[in-house]
């Protein structure tokens, strides 16, 4: 167990190595600095030339937010038809069927949003060219717009008062051929060469140790596994993602894929710092999201390593932990390292079945995407984290009797409003969309529907509620993965995740932005007596108070139904 444990250390250890040099670089690239990545220069100006871009064209934030969800829209568009015509279109050499319509509708909104949430097996419902053209292709644009939407803040902030707020399109390239491009490609290289598939060919047969004749799909996974988790995407090649062989076969790649999917969203937060030159700021927040991602961490990692109190009674050893539903070639503290940091994250890969998860982890798991803030996807948990902080400087104004102020900028009743809209958005999509599938599941359960909602549980009582409650969690969080004792690929949840995926990622990006580009075009006030400083632990804290306040506890009622009476079952 001390292995383990020193496993996760150094996977922790590793990520922060990488990921303040990696700051450092993003905030200097931005500013325009000369980078080791300037030889992508050409290509950029290629690509703005071919798309009738102006790269220096300054835009404010309704700017900004046009070009974002005008393009968005179609991609999504794209995807759909992709998706429904895949069958038909070449490199799909075992000859897998197109999707319908309700599941490419799903499957185009879920890679667009970042989210990757995959009601198919990767091996049978996607062909090589939507793997390729559609997936990969969505992964990284998705990625890249969270990072330009953080950057119209950064921008934001850093100038005294300025509706120019820098060019989308040029964050939005700059972030894939100097950020995401390079690091998929040395993390693919790493993959590849310890047996991750990079070939086009079909379906390989071969002869198991029991005689059986097996059918083993393969592809061009690695390039996509790569992108997969430096986007912060999480979709799988395969249907069991990365507790499968192939898309994760050792240690060292299991090592790899699970810092891959941090240093990205650690690195913004140092590139904040960097680009604003307020390094105790960023400080600050990097204190907040660490002590959070604790405190889900830990009692997680307990829990799996202590074993199943239900297994115990009956005599069986569990020498080894909670291994129900976990590989033995990671074990249960680097799985349940990978299921927090998946999580917090909006990664939503898996090495693990995380329906198989202890009800303190699925708590914890659930507990993380439902706070959606510590560390988050690329761009969008600095975003996410953003409209609290605007919370706890207006109530902190209110404590001390004037008019809270925030890096110099007075945020008074336009932005409290959109801070708290977006801030309550998030459990009402999450609640309201359980509260009508259990309402459907108890009241409509012989429905004449293709797939009836009888059949979509596996598991009853508590944890069948969870896999709900899970199922839109995680698609308002943008994360993707799931408790697979659901049965969802059926027109109902396909169609209703669909909606929740859309509020759940534009929604988001779209408030802290707009709060941004206001407080950007106020006058700028100094810092005074009065002022609560951003870059002290008592800000930290007043932070932390108001995310435990208004994120955490508005779920909790739901977990008292689920993961948290699954837990007191078992005892």
């Amino acid at each position: 167990m001390n292995t383990e444990i020193l496993g996760v250390i150094f996977s922790y250890l590793l990520t922060l190595v990488i990921a303040i040099p990696l700051g450092i670089y993003i905030a200097r690239m931005f500013r325009g600095d000369k980078t080791w990545s300037d030889f992508m220069a050409p290509i950029e100006r290629l690509i703005f030339r071919f798309c009738r871009i102006d790269p220096k064209r300054e835009m404010n934030w309704k700017q900004h937010l046009f070009a974002l969800l005008t393009i968005n829209a179609l991609w999504l568009i794209y995807a759909f038809f992709g998706f429904l015509f895949q069958g038909h279109l070449p490199l799909n050499p075992d000859g897998n069927p197109n999707q319908t319509p309700d599941l490419a509708f799903n499957s185009a909104i879920s890679f667009l949003v970042n989210c990757n949430l995959q009601d198919y097996s990767g091996e049978t419902g996607a062909t090589y060219f939507t793997q390729h053209f559609v997936v990969m292709f969505l992964q990284f644009v998705s990625a890249a717009t969270g990072i330009a939407a953080l950057f119209i803040l950064f921008k934001a902030f850093r100038d005294k008062v300025t509706d120019k707020l820098g060019n989308f399109w040029d964050f939005l390239v700059k972030s894939i051929t100097r950020i995401l491009l390079p690091l998929s490609v040395i993390m693919a290289v790493i993959l590849a060469f310890n047996g991750t598939p990079t070939s086009y060919k079909g379906k390989d047969t071969f002869i198991s140790l029991q005689g059986d004749t097996v059918h083993v799909s393969r592809g061009p996974a690695a390039a996509m596994i790569a992108i997969k988790h430096l986007g912060t995407n999480g979709g799988g090649w395969f249907g069991a993602n990365s507790a499968h062989p192939l898309e994760n076969p050792n240690y060292l790649t299991n090592v790899v894929e699970i810092a891959a999917q941090v240093i990205i969203p650690v690195a913004l937060i140092f590139a904040l710092g960097f680009y604003l030159n307020k390094r105790k700021f960023a400080y600050v927040i990097f204190g907040v999201m660490t002590i959070g991602m604790l405190l889900l961490l830990i009692p997680t990692m307990q829990a799996e390593m202590g074993g199943n109190p239900a297994i115990a009674k009956m005599g069986v050893s569990q020498a080894t932990g909670a291994m129900e539903g976990k590989e033995v070639r990671f074990g249960p503290a680097a799985t349940g390292y990978w299921s927090i940091m998946t999580t917090i994250i909006s990664t939503g890969s898996i090495n693990s079945m995380h329906d198989s998860a202890m009800p303190v982890s699925g708590f914890m798991m659930m507990m993380g995407m439902m706070i959606n803030c510590f560390y988050g996807g690329c761009g969008v948990g600095i975003l996410n984290f953003y409209i609290f902080i605007v919370i706890a400087v207006f109530i902190s104004g209110l404590m001390v009797g004037r008019t809270p102020e925030f890096l110099g900028r007075k945020i008074e009743a336009r932005e409290m409003k959109i801070a708290s809209i977006i801030a309550l958005l998030h459990p009402f999509i999450i609640l309201v969309g359980t509260a009508l599938s259990s309402y459907v599941l108890v009241h409509m359960p012989n429905a004449d529907w293709a797939v009836k909602p009888s059949t979509w549980l596996n598991n009853p009582g508590y944890h069948g509620f969870s896999e709900m409650l899970y199922q839109y969690t995680s698609c308002a969080a943008n994360n993707g993965s799931g408790f697979e004792g659901l049965g969802d690929n059926n027109i109902f949840w396909n169609v209703s995740a669909g909606f929740v995926l859309i509020l759940g990622r534009f929604l988001p990006i779209i408030g802290p932005v707009a709060i941004a580009g206001l407080l950007a075009n106020k006058k700028y006030i100094p810092e005074s007596a009065g002022t609560l400083k951003s870059d002290t632990a008592t800000f930290g804290v007043m932070v932390f108070a108001v995310i435990v306040i208004v994120a955490a506890l508005s779920f909790f009622p739901s977990l008292a139904l689920g993961p948290i009476a699954e837990h007191f079952s078992l005892k």
